[in-house]
């Protein structure tokens, strides 16, 4: 029976590949990465140790096209609520390699902690619908957190992922994400001003593409309307006012193998 690993370039994602291998070893085990043309440098630097720890070579799937790409062939733009990008560049992907690439019932080994275990029905409900298991190895007994991967990696001398240290809850998408909130933006735009530029300029394109001016990825919620805000209209806001911008506000993070599912910042 082939394991294969979701393997998107988290710390809780490789965690899961070497508890899966320490208990059942390495046969018919593939490690599946896909990426989606935005990622940090860094994230390909640590698939590199991650397969050399787990004596495994890194099987990299790509639609061919980034998120942006997807909006506008969708004719949307992701948000908090909807996940064109996850859903196509990621999911999709991934099941469609599965079908193509293995035969009968596969395991699923994800990444999710224990903190993170109601997102477990809805990816088993995925995938088993397609005959599939789903497994959580940080789950087991005793179960492990996210701080017990990263001290895991340095014990077996890997650097974790830079945008962690950065203060990125996740290592996917180059620190980006349509689902992440305000305070996760302010990060971007401070560590990273290059990619928010990018990012800016990618929603006004796609606005004028699709022919909406009604459309973005963040709402203004200030004076109890909601409203459409830019990337550009809150880089605005930020920089006539720093902490004009709701500091507890991480968003909800996309999830390879099920959608719509909640993320919080990392502690």
């Amino acid at each position: 029976m082939t394991a294969v690993v979701s393997l998107s370039g988290g710390v809780g994602s490789w965690f899961a590949a070497r508890r899966w291998i320490d208990r059942h070893g390495p046969k018919d085990v593939v490690l599946l990465f896909a990426d989606t043309l935005i990622e940090d440098p860094d994230l390909y630097r640590f698939l590199d140790d991650c397969a050399t720890d787990l004596e495994l070579p890194v099987t990299t799937i790509a639609d061919g096209r980034d998120p942006w790409q997807v909006f506008r062939d969708e004719r949307m733009i992701g948000n908090t609520r909807a996940d064109p990008c996850s859903k196509i560049l990621k999911r999709q992907l991934l099941r469609r390699w599965v079908a193509a690439n293995t035969h009968g019932q596969v395991d699923l080994i994800v990444g999710v902690d224990f903190t993170e275990d109601h997102r477990l029905p809805a990816i088993a409900r995925n995938w088993e619908a397609d005959g599939h298991r789903v497994h959580a190895p940080l789950c087991w007994r005793p179960e492990l957190h996210k701080d017990d991967a990263i001290a895991a990696l340095l014990d077996r001398g890997i650097s974790p992922p830079t945008l962690y240290g950065q203060g990125f809850p996740h290592n996917n998408c180059g620190g980006f994400c349509v689902k992440a909130g305000q305070a996760q933006f302010v990060n971007l735009l401070r560590i990273h001003p290059d990619r928010y530029a990018h990012h800016e300029a990618e929603e006004q394109a796609t606005r004028v593409h699709i022919g909406r001016d009604d459309i973005s990825i963040l709402r203004d919620r200030r004076g109890g309307d909601t409203k459409p805000m830019t990337l550009r209209d809150f880089r605005e806001r930020i920089e006539a006012d720093p902490d004009d911008f709701d500091s507890s506000d991480w968003g909800s993070g996309c999830n390879c193998f099920a959608p719509q599912l909640p993320f919080g910042p990392s502690t």
